[in-house]
């Protein structure tokens, strides 16, 4: 495992792409928890707190139609013209001020999460060709670790500067970010083919990638996982102020719950190539689903230290899927396609989030948030059946091999 990961972090063009990861995720991973406090602060109420998030995610619901940008011109200069426009954007939010302004800051999120949406894509297809694809699982990990590592950090400081100087500090702080890592990006040596000219109608560009996604019986299942997993990891997600307050905590708590979530994911982020070799995509995400459905659960328990201990296990579990999924389709999803058909299994994956996100934000106003987070784990503890039907339990049984080679 020390070995691979090493040989992923001398490959200059990967060593600089995790850095970009790093340091907009530290402006991402603070905005993100910041927006959901200055509405809760503006308003009191919970429910349009957590509609932050749902605002971010929202886009994935078009997110093949976004997709095709990221296949019809070439990804390098596409993720440097992603970064520059958040840089322009986010100074916006410096105007909210009152709850009258805050369909500014509801308006920046949306783009904000658009913009995402085709960075993603365009960064999924440009790694699938710029890093070896035996290390595909190493790097997926690591810069899973990059992103999710930013929760040790980046909440705890983002909620300090809000505390000290107001929101409009932490969006300075992301654009700022952002503006770095578009120079980062622009330091990447790729040789980039002029995408293939393609005369069809949109609609059929964009329903290829689906078409490819949806009939190969590998990556289906998988992403059907996935995206189970993220509707209730948006439920799930919707609760966490009221976990806050009924620990008797003021909103800012749930800073510290993402730092310990983020410190599960730093710990998941490297081991998983070397897991996925060893258990195959579909176990080692079933794994991860049933680890974060148990955590889920055990959040009902009133107790600061249950909490902590449940978001470290969430942290380790929910990467696992999701680090599996895209392994294995920029593995088996050739060049042409991948833009398109990372943008599906990112819609796939993730709308079903925005859409937890929204109806927990209901649910947390109207059932006790004990019930539903037992309700939502035992639940989910049926997601990982599919993925482990017919599946032997020695390392034999591995389905990594066949995904390396794109069958």
């Amino acid at each position: 495992m020390t070995w691979t990961v090493a040989r992923v972090l001398r490959d200059r063009n990967a060593g600089l792409y995790l850095a970009a990861v790093m340091v907009s995720g530290f402006g991402t991973s603070a905005m993100w928890l910041v927006s959901g406090i200055w509405v809760k602060d503006l308003t009191g109420s919970n429910g349009l707190a957590a509609l932050c998030a749902f605002a971010l995610w929202a886009p994935t619901l078009i997110g093949p139609l976004l997709g095709t940008l990221a296949d019809r011109t070439r990804r390098r200069p596409l993720l440097i013209g992603a970064n520059l426009m958040l840089t322009a954007l986010l100074p916006l939010l410096c105007t909210v001020n009152t709850s009258a302004r805050l369909w500014i800051l509801f308006t920046v999120l949306l783009i904000y999460g658009a913009v995402g949406v085709v960075h993603d894509a365009a960064e999924s297809a440009l790694v699938a060709t710029a890093v070896d694809r035996t290390l595909l699982g190493d790097f997926n990990g690591l810069r899973m670790t990059a992103n999710e590592g930013m929760k040790l950090l980046a909440p705890l400081a983002g909620a300090g500067l809000y505390a000290a100087y107001g929101g409009a500090r932490v969006a300075l702080l992301d654009a700022t970010t952002f503006a770095l890592a578009a120079g980062m990006c622009a330091l990447l040596r790729v040789r980039e083919a002029p995408p293939t000219r393609d005369t069809s109608d949109w609609r059929a560009r964009t329903a290829e990638g689906a078409r490819y996604l949806w009939r190969h019986p590998r990556l289906r299942p998988l992403v059907l996982a996935g995206g189970t997993t993220m509707l209730f990891a948006g439920l799930n997600g919707a609760t966490i102020y009221a976990v806050a307050e009924g620990l008797g905590h003021s909103p800012t708590y749930v800073g510290l719950l993402y730092v310990v979530q983020g410190a599960g994911s730093v710990l998941i982020g490297p081991a998983s190539g070397h897991l996925l070799r060893r258990l195959g995509e579909r176990r080692f995400a079933a794994y991860g689903i049933a680890l974060t459905a148990v955590a889920v659960a055990l959040r009902a328990i009133p107790s600061d230290a249950v909490a902590l201990t449940c978001s470290a296990a969430i942290g380790v579990g929910l990467p696992c899927v999701l680090i599996a999924a895209y392994t294995a389709v920029q593995r088996a999803t050739p060049p042409p396609l991948l833009g398109r058909t990372t943008a599906t299994a990112n819609t796939l994956i993730y709308a079903p989030n925005a859409l937890g996100l929204a109806v927990g934000a209901g649910l947390v106003e109207l059932v006790d948030y004990r019930l539903l987070l037992v309700l939502l784990g035992l639940t989910l503890l049926m997601t990982p059946a599919p993925l482990l039907r017919g599946m032997g339990f020695g390392p034999g049984h591995s389905d990594t091999s066949s995904v390396a080679h794109g069958g």
